[in-house]
């Protein structure tokens, strides 16, 4: 691909796809990944499933497919800017939630709390297990079949022991190596995104306020600089407006930080952005600021108590759940009946991971409410 830097992926030398499939003949390699996940079932269900609040909530509130293609934009614009391959940033930041939960991170830490003697659960690993198995599209695989590239930028954590279980996959966390920069990104560009429409949708659900967001130093700046720009602005104008900038500013300092650290150490090729530390990041100036701005968060907004009162409830979802289907398998649907064969707790957790909100709201009152048949 013309116009990229030397140490961005070129797909010409990429590692390929697990199943050797004929080169598509209209568009790229990571332009056929990005539009198999796109057209995904779990892709799909990503629409029904929580970022902060529960779908049926609200209806402007993001949801992780919103959330997801919101991560894709900033990723792809940052990616442009440092002439690293769009189409591969694209496609790891549109897949890097498909096995996230139902309930969002209360229902990970509910599953995973289910799955502890069997391994754990980790929504990391379930997006990477979505692609390379449970996706049931094409006639001669399972999964997807993506390009090695993607795959390795879903795969943003990994524990030694799993690692060892995911062959070249799991290569770079037995050696401490760095993915590519295009991995890097997309996993910065989803705390870019949070980060500013979790401020979005806690002003909107009223859970947090303006007048708390004045102490927050990166927040309180970028509003005086609207409110100095227009007089008089207030309401959700004066918000978006503020937001806008707070994405622009953290955007635009990470590439001029990876610009640096790139020069730094003398970064030429992809073999040497594997060897080196981690390349994207942003500056000492700014991360003391987002730093405060996530503390913020968590102890006002992900900390609430009407937040906390609906994570509690989906924990006990999840909870409920699991222990119905391992206390009898035979209540799985079919074709997880036949997974539960070879590993019973893995196809719960299959199964599970896979409701949207509403979904798995649904299969609880089928198996605990007097009078749910069905």
């Amino acid at each position: 691909m013309s116009g990229l830097a030397q140490y961005a992926v070129d797909e010409s030398c990429s590692r390929g796809r697990m199943h050797a499939e004929p080169a598509p003949a209209a568009r790229g390699e990571f332009q056929r990944d990005r539009d198999r996940i796109v057209h995904s079932t779990a892709f799909r269900r990503l629409e029904y499933k929580t970022q902060v609040f529960v779908n049926h909530e609200g209806d402007l509130f993001r949801t992780r497919l919103t959330h997801s293609i919101e991560v894709a934009q900033i990723t792809r614009s940052l990616a442009r800017a440092l002439l690293l391959n769009e189409d591969l940033a694209e496609a790891i930041a549109l897949a890097h939630d498909l096995g996230h939960t139902p309930f969002g991170h209360a229902g990970q830490t509910a599953l995973n709390d289910c799955m502890r003697p069997y391994g754990g659960f980790e929504h990391n690993l379930q997006s990477l297990r979505t692609v390379e198995l449970l996706e049931e599209r094409y006639a001669r695989f399972d999964g997807l079949n993506l390009m090695y590239e993607t795959r390795e930028g879903i795969l943003k954590h990994c524990s030694r022991a799993n690692a060892k279980q995911l062959g070249e996959l799991g290569e770079r966390f037995l050696k401490g190596e760095q993915p590519c920069l295009e991995a890097q990104l997309a996993n910065l560009a989803d705390e870019i995104a949070y980060n500013n429409h979790d401020i979005d949708d806690g002003l909107r659900s009223g859970l947090i306020t303006l007048e708390q967001l004045a102490d927050v130093e990166v927040f309180a700046e970028q509003r005086a600089h609207v409110e100095g720009a227009y007089p008089g602005l207030s309401g959700r104008r004066l918000i978006h407006e503020t937001i806008r900038r707070m994405i622009n500013l953290m955007a635009l300092d990470l590439i001029a930080q990876t610009r640096a650290n790139i020069a730094t150490h003398g970064v030429r090729t992809l073999d040497e952005v594997r060897r080196s530390p981690r390349l994207v990041a942003y500056s000492e100036a700014l991360s003391p600021a987002l730093r405060e701005l996530k503390a913020f968060l968590r102890d006002n907004l992900y900390h609430h108590y009407q937040v906390l009162r609906m994570t509690d409830k989906a924990k006990r979802i999840i909870g409920d759940l699991f222990g119905a289907f391992m206390a009898d398998p035979r209540l799985l649907p079919p074709q997880y009946q036949l997974r539960a064969e070879d590993d019973t707790p893995r196809a719960i957790a299959d199964y599970i991971a896979g409701m949207t909100d509403r979904y798995a709201m649904k299969e609880h009152r089928r198996l605990f409410a007097i009078g749910e048949i069905y």
